[in-house]
C-alpha cells in the first residue's frame, strides 16, 4: 500500500498510537493530504478506493480550541474532490469549507490547494470529509479539538481516547455508482456492508482476522469518539452488557447521560464515556441501520469490533474468554421511538464554564418543507417509483449546480448564477404528513435559489418532513453554524402548540439535526458568519 504523508502528519500519528493521546501534547500546524487511489481488500475482493494518504479512514487531525490549521491538499486521483471540515464554523473564511460548486470550485486532477482550518469555540469531536459527489464514502477522517491549555474537560480525564467511525463498504466503485444512480434515476445499490474503523467485523465473509478490536483495562474509563460517515443511513451503536455515557455532540459539552444504546445520523458525532466495569470478557459493540420510512431500501447487515478485556487491573488476572462474544441488544431498525428519544434526551451542559446563547428575540422565522420528489421520464423510462427519475426538494425547490461556486458568484457580482427568492415557508400548503397526497405534488420546481440573510439576524427554522413519495428520516447540516435544536416532534408541527414546549434553557447545540419521518424539527442561531 503506497502511504504519502509529511513529517508532521506523521508525528500526528505517532501520538495516537492505541488510541492513547497525550493531552500535554502540541500537535502540526500544517498537514499535507495527498488524495490518491490505493487498493483496498475488503469482503474477499480487492478494489482502487480514493484515500487521503493512503489510509482508510483517513488521518486524523488535531487542534485546540482556537488553533488555526493548515491543511496543503494535493488532488493525484483521477476526479474533482474537495474537503469539507464538518462542524467548523471557519468564521470569515468560507473560502475553505469545501463544498462544491457553493463556496468553492472543486480541487481538479493534477492540482493543489491550501485550506485554512480556523477553529473558534468546538471543543470535542468532528470530522473531514469530501464533499465532492459520493468520495466521502472513502475520504473521510477524525477532527479532535481539545480544551485550550488554560482548561480541561468537565469530565474527569479518561484513561484513553479511541475514536469510533462508522462507515460502508460497497464492491462497486463509488464513483461509478454515482454515475450509474444519476442515469438510472432510482435508488443506488445499497451497500455491502457497513464498518467500524474501516472494517466490516465477524458477521461478514473473510473479515475475521481484521475485525476491530479495543483492549481496556479493568476499571479505567475510555472517551470514544462516535463519528458516523455512512453515506445516508441513521444507525444504532451500542457494546454488550456496558452503558455509555454521552457527554458531548457535535463538538459541544452536554449533560451527561447514560443509555444503553445511542442513535447517530450522517455527520453528528458524539462523545461516550464508556467505563470497563464488566466481567472481564470479550463483548461486541455493534451499529446497524435505523430506516423509519416504509419501503425504503436499506443495507440491513451489523457491522462489530470486539471490546476485549486486558488481564490487567482486574482481581482476576487470566480469563478464558467466551466462546462466543456477548451481542449487544439494538433498536428494531424501523423504531422510530428509540431514534426519537435519544434525540430528544439530549441537553447542552450549560454551565459557567460553558455558557449557551439561546437566540429568545427571533427577527426571522423560516419554516422549510423536507421532501423527496419525482421527476418524470420520457416513456416512464426510468428507475424511480412508476418510471420517473428521484429527487429532493426543501420548499419544493431542488437544487441545481451553478457553473461556477455561489460564494465567488456573489462576491465578483456574477449575474445568472443563482437567485436571491428561496422562499420563506412552503409555496403551496398541504397537509405534509397525510397518508395519500396527490401525485402532482410530488414533482418540484428546478432553481439556484437561496435566501439572504442580514448579519446579526435571530433565526427560527422550523424543518418539516413530507410523506411525498415516501416519508423518511432527514439529516439536515447547516455550514458555518452550530445551532439549537429546541424542539422536535412527530406529525406536522403546530405553531400555536408546539413552541410552548421548546427547550429554551439547555438545548443541545449541534451542527447536524434528524428531522424525523414525517416530522419536525426547530433549531435557532444568529447569523453572524458572512459567507455561509
Amino acid at each position: 500500500m503506497k502511504i504519502s504523508i509529511s513529517l508532521q502528519l506523521l508525528l500526528g500519528l505517532l501520538l495516537a498510537i492505541n488510541g492513547i493521546l497525550l493531552h500535554c501534547q502540541a500537535w502540526p500546524a500544517r498537514y499535507t493530504f495527498v488524495v490518491e487511489e490505493t487498493p483496498y481488500k475488503r469482503l474477499c475482493s480487492t478494489k482502487n478506493i480514493l484515500t487521503v494518504n493512503g489510509q482508510f479512514p483517513g488521518p486524523t487531525l488535531y487542534a485546540r480550541k482556537g488553533d488555526t490549521v493548515i491543511v496543503d491538499v494535493f488532488n493525484r486521483g483521477n476526479r474533482n474532490i474537495t474537503l469539507h471540515w464538518h462542524g467548523v464554523a471557519q468564521p470569515r473564511n468560507p473560502w475553505s469549507d469545501g463544498p462544491e460548486y457553493i463556496t468553492q470550485c472543486p480541487i481538479q486532477p493534477g492540482a493543489n490547494f491550501t485550506q485554512k482550518i480556523i477553529f473558534s469555540k468546538e471543543e470535542g469531536t468532528l470530522w473531514w470529509h469530501a464533499h465532492s459527489e459520493w468520495d466521502r464514502a472513502t475520504v473521510h477522517g477524525a477532527i479532535i479539538i481539545y480544551p485550550n491549555k488554560d482548561n480541561n474537560y468537565p469530565f474527569a480525564k479518561p484513561h484513553a481516547e479511541i475514536p469510533i467511525i462508522l462507515g460502508e463498504w460497497w464492491k462497486e466503485d463509488i464513483g461509478k455508482l454515482y454515475t450509474q444512480t444519476l442515469q438510472s434515476g432510482g435508488d443506488p445499490n445499497n451497500s455491502a456492508a457497513f464498518l467500524i474503523n474501516g472494517q466490516p467485523g465477524h458477521r461478514y465473509p473473510c473479515s475475521d482476522s481484521e475485525t476491530f478490536n479495543l483492549m481496556v483495562d479493568y476499571g479505567k474509563t475510555y472517551l470514544l469518539r462516535l463519528i458516523n460517515s455512512v453515506a445516508q443511513e441513521i444507525m444504532f451503536f451500542s457494546i454488550a452488557n456496558h452503558k455509555v455515557t454521552v457527554v458531548g455532540a457535535d463538538a459541544s459539552y452536554t449533560k451527561p447521560f447514560t443509555t444503553d444504546y445511542v442513535t447517530i445520523s450522517p455527520g453528528q458525532t458524539l462523545d461516550l464515556l464508556l467505563t470497563a466495569n464488566q466481567k472481564p470478557n470479550h463483548y461486541y459493540m455493534a451499529a446497524k441501520a435505523y430506516v423509519g420510512g416504509v419501503g425504503v431500501p436499506y443495507d440491513n447487515t451489523t457491522t462489530t469490533a470486539l471490546l476485549q478485556y486486558s488481564n490487567r487491573g482486574s482481581k482476576n488476572y487470566t480469563y478464558t474468554p467466551s466462546p462466543t462474544p456477548s451481542f449487544p441488544t439494538l433498536p428494531a431498525y424501523n423504531d422510530t421511538n428509540a431514534s426519537v428519544n435519544f434525540s430528544g434526551s439530549l441537553r447542552s451542559l450549560a454551565d459557567k464554564n460553558h455558557p449557551i446563547d439561546v437566540p429568545l428575540k427571533i427577527t426571522t422565522h423560516l419554516f422549510y418543507t423536507v421532501s423527496v420528489n419525482s421527476f418524470p421520464c420520457p416513456n416512464n423510462s426510468c428507475d424511480g417509483p412508476n418510471g420517473t427519475r428521484f429527487a429532493a426538494s426543501v420548499n419544493n425547490i431542488s437544487f441545481v449546480d451553478p457553473s461556477i461556486d455561489i460564494l465567488q458568484a456573489y462576491y465578483y457580482h456574477v449575474n445568472g448564477e443563482f437567485g436571491t427568492r428561496f422562499p420563506d415557508i412552503p409555496p403551496l400548503p398541504f397537509n405534509f404528513t397525510a397518508q395519500d397526497l396527490p401525485l402532482y405534488l410530488q414533482t418540484p420546481k428546478r432553481g439556484t435559489e437561496v435566501k439572504v440573510l442580514e448579519y446579526n439576524t435571530t433565526v427560527e427554522l422550523v424543518f418539516q418532513g413530507t410523506n411525498l413519495v415516501s416519508g423518511d428520516d432527514h439529516p439536515m447540516h447547516l455550514h458555518g453554524y452550530s445551532f439549537y435544536v429546541v424542539g422536535l416532534g412527530l406529525g406536522n408541527f403546530d405553531k400555536d402548540k408546539d413552541p410552548l414546549k421548546y427547550n429554551l434553557v439547555d438545548p443541545p447545540l449541534r451542527n447536524t439535526v434528524i428531522v424525523p419521518v414525517n416530522g419536525w424539527t426547530t433549531i435557532r442561531f444568529k447569523a453572524n458568519n458572512p459567507g455561509n
